[in-house]
């Protein structure tokens, strides 16, 4: 047997386990090494030392003397003839040893005393005489012997021992005095029965006069006498035993039945079966229930060589078991019936078969039935297996998990009393929340493929635990669902930021897994942290098992370990902080340009920077303009602003200037042309037009018609020909709907304002006639143009 640790040794009392896990250890593992001696090398601390599978042929004084605090060795399968216990002369704390499967004939001296674990089985020792050396071991607990003969005087000298457990290998047996097992006191036996013709008969009549805890293997090997139930009638009627194991069992139906019937009606209050091999025809045969203290039948791990036979006769004989405990796991079965009667059976263990959806439809006996198990099987259908339950009115405990169960929706009849159900690895999806019994306290659905829970599903009123790990959830669930919900686990699923809503409804929760799911560290997740810091110790696993897996600078840190400021996570404080800021110094600003006129002088320096770059850019152009445009710029104007206009305005610009000729409808519009005709030449022989915006302005029809043309031009030709002349404010309440374009206008296209001092006026004049100022050829008849029009 390979060593893997001190503490996996099944077999061992239980003290070891204790004492391996509370004990500090130095490990030596030298197993399956091919070793043919003690290595010299070895640390003096010591306290477990592996020579298992090696070639080990003896054992030398001075091997182990230095280990003062070897505890445990193991040198199991190797092939020792002869031992002296002198080689542990110095080991006093050894209290596990294994020299089984070895070829040892003889065991010279004694053991230490505080040596717990023995096991000497399966050598090549004639006798049982060794145990005479071991009278010292008064902490004995575990004892595996083996030897071909066989007699009572072999175990006078441990009649005192206090034993635990006993492993009596006779596979060579060849000569056995009655009464010899009977000298052990032990609370438990495990015999390996003779194989060949050797007749165990007198051996297990003094096992199961012993103990009350027997364990028999290798029944294969042994002939059972020609009156066979008579056989196994006597041992049946000796027995003290209460807990009986059968392992590695090859019978035939007939003899397998009639073994049971013994064991039915002996003091056997549990029974268990391990790698039953059936084989045989399979026959009707009837079974006598009745007179018996059997309590719970187990078969672990069955077989048979046999097909062809009516499945009714095998499995009736189990169905109609009046127990409390069955169990039939990995044994392939394929079909159960249900019990003709009332049946006593309050735990049924089913696990991996392969039994379908009709196991016990319609099934009305199995009225105390309180836990079934199910799992690993070839379950199909939810609405079935709640079809199946409605008759089961004690059933509490239903494990189905491990088969290809789905839910597309049917109708669900689940049986009122199941508390605890257990629906894991079955490829569910949230589907299934639909159909679920209301009196659930415990939900187990994990490793499935549930991504939310569904709103429409009905509330879980009772539900105290669920299980969600492993799915696909984006999100912890609503638990307004389950009000008294006590137990979340959500481990590994999709969860990267649980929601604020979520996180507040599961505040009653006590006890929330959410370890392992790929956490994204960011603002979403503070209400997370936060929780956990508000309720310490609800988290199951923090903080190792929360680990931020984005964004790539955090990958790995425990979040715990992150910081996320509250003013990146809060936008009315982010506000407070660096917008009012912000917003104060540009009030601040704009308060010190507005006291200093700074606006009004940063755009007219802007107007005529800009009109100075265009001259430059465009200087060739300029030489280009059709011969028609004679007038520098077409003024239009309210006749309630023609005052401005003719006393400032024109002087300013043709008094001043004599080569700039401004167009104006009292003395250049032609006598005989519509007043729209007259707009249109005007603007089109116009280099610019100025447009003298007031509130009067928005109030003249032709005023509107002016701009409109303009405006026109302005598209059509590409050309930037529109200069506004602000002289009073406009609020734009006063601007009619139908003045769109106007209003469109004063958005997009920068306008002078004329000044109220007299200071800025000089500026306001050179911005003007910078925009107007064009060399033009002189007209031939522009003296001869005269019309008069009126703008109202």
């Amino acid at each position: 047997m390979a060593f893997v640790s001190f503490c996996l040794l099944a077999f061992a009392s239980s003290f070891v386990g204790t004492w391996c896990a509370t004990s500090p250890s130095v490990i030596a593992n030298y197993s399956g090494q091919g070793l043919s001696t003690v290595p010299t090398n070895l640390s003096s601390l010591t306290t477990i030392l592996d020579l298992s599978f090696n070639f080990i042929h003896a054992l030398e004084d001075a091997d182990f003397s230095y280990m003062s605090e070897l505890r445990l060795l193991n040198l199991s399968h190797n092939a020792l003839n002869e031992l002296d216990c002198k080689v542990f002369e110095f080991n006093k704390n050894l209290e596990f040893v294994d020299l089984s499967n070895n070829s040892l004939k003889n065991i010279s001296g004694l053991f230490p005393e505080a040596l717990r674990h023995l096991d000497i089985s399966f050598n090549d020792f004639k006798t049982m005489s060794v145990c005479k050396g071991l009278a010292n071991l008064l902490q004995l607990e575990y004892l595996g012997i083996g030897a071909a003969e066989i007699e009572r005087s072999d175990f006078e000298a441990i009649t005192h021992l206090q034993l635990r457990y006993a492993l009596i290998e006779l596979q060579r047996l060849s000569g056995y005095e009655a009464g010899s097992i009977s000298m052990l006191n032990t609370e438990h036996i495990h015999i390996i029965l003779p194989g060949g013709t050797f007749d165990p008969y007198s051996v297990l009549i003094d096992a199961v006069r012993t103990t009350k805890s027997l364990e028999l293997s290798n029944i294969s090997g042994w002939q059972l006498k020609n009156e066979s139930e008579k056989y196994m009638a006597d041992i049946a009627n000796n027995s003290i035993v209460t807990d009986l194991t059968l392992s590695h069992i090859k019978l035939d139906w007939f003899h397998l039945i009639k073994a049971l019937q013994c064991i039915w009606h002996s003091s056997v209050e549990k029974l268990y079966i391990y790698d039953l091999n059936l084989f045989g025809f399979v026959t009707k045969m009837d079974f006598d229930y009745s007179n018996t203290s059997m309590k719970e039948f187990v078969v672990d791990k069955a077989s048979t060589t046999v097909f062809l036979f009516n499945q009714e006769y095998l499995y009736r004989v189990f169905a109609e078991m009046n127990v409390e405990n069955l169990t039939i796991i990995s044994a392939n079965i394929i079909f159960m019936v249900c019990p003709l009667k009332p049946s006593t059976i309050q735990n049924i263990h089913f696990e991996d078969n392969a039994l379908p959806d009709k196991i016990f439809s319609s099934c009305n006996t199995l009225t105390q039935l309180r836990s079934l198990n199910l799992a690993q099987n070839k379950l199909e259908k939810v609405s079935k297996i709640s079809e199946m339950t409605q008759n089961m009115p004690s059933l509490k405990h239903l494990d189905i998990s491990t088969n290809p169960l789905h839910y597309t929706g049917e109708v669900c009849h689940w049986s009122q009393s199941i508390i605890w159900l257990n629906l894991a690895s079955c490829d569910l999806t949230s589907l299934v929340f639909n159909c679920l019994p209301k009196s659930l306290k415990i939900l187990i659905l994990k490793n499935n493929d549930i991504t939310h829970i569904p709103l429409e599903m009905t509330k879980l009123e009772n539900l105290k635990l669920l299980n969600l790990a492993f799915n696909r959830m984006s999100d912890l669930p609503d638990c307004s669902f389950f009000t008294r919900l006590a137990v979340l686990n959500v481990q590994s699923n999709i969860i990267s930021s649980p929601s604020r809503e979520s996180i507040k409804s599961c505040q009653s929760v006590k006890e929330l897994n959410v370890r392992h799911n790929p956490f994204q560290c960011d603002c979403d997740l503070k209400n997370f942290i936060d929780f956990e810091k508000m309720s310490p110790g609800k988290l199951i696993g923090w903080p190792d098992s929360y680990i931020c897996e984005h964004p790539d600078d955090s990958r790995g840190i425990n979040l715990k370990n992150i910081h996320i400021p509250i003013v990146y996570c809060n936008v009315y404080l982010l506000i407070a902080i660096i917008v009012l800021p912000i917003m104060f110094i540009v009030a601040l600003l704009y308060c010190l340009c507005k006291y200093f006129d700074g606006p009004w002088y940063l755009k007219m320096l802007c107007q005529w920077t800009r009109t100075k770059h265009r001259i430059r850019r465009k200087k060739n152009g300029y030489e280009e303009l059709q011969k028609e445009t004679v007038f520098h710029a077409f003024v239009s104007y309210s006749e309630h602003d023609a005052s401005w206009v003719k006393h400032t305005l024109l002087p300013n610009l043709e008094k001043n200037n004599a080569s700039i000729r401004i167009c104006q409808h009292e003395r250049n519009f032609v006598a005989g042309k519509s007043i729209v005709e007259n707009i249109i030449n005007c603007i089109d022989k116009s280099y610019k037009s100025i447009f003298v915006l007031s509130p009067n302005f928005v109030q003249s029809e032709w005023c509107h018609y002016e701009l409109y043309f303009a405006h026109h031009k302005l598209y059509t030709e590409n050309t930037d020909n529109l200069i506004l002349i602000l002289l009073e404010p406009i609020p734009q309440y006063l601007i009619p709907s139908k003045y769109y374009k106007l209003k469109t206008l004063m958005s997009q296209r920068t306008y002078l304002e004329w000044p109220k001092e007299t200071g800025k006026h000089g500026l306001f004049w050179a911005n003007l006639r910078a925009a107007i100022n064009i060399n033009l050829p002189d007209p031939e008849s522009q003296s001869s143009s005269s019309v008069s029009h009126v703008s109202s």
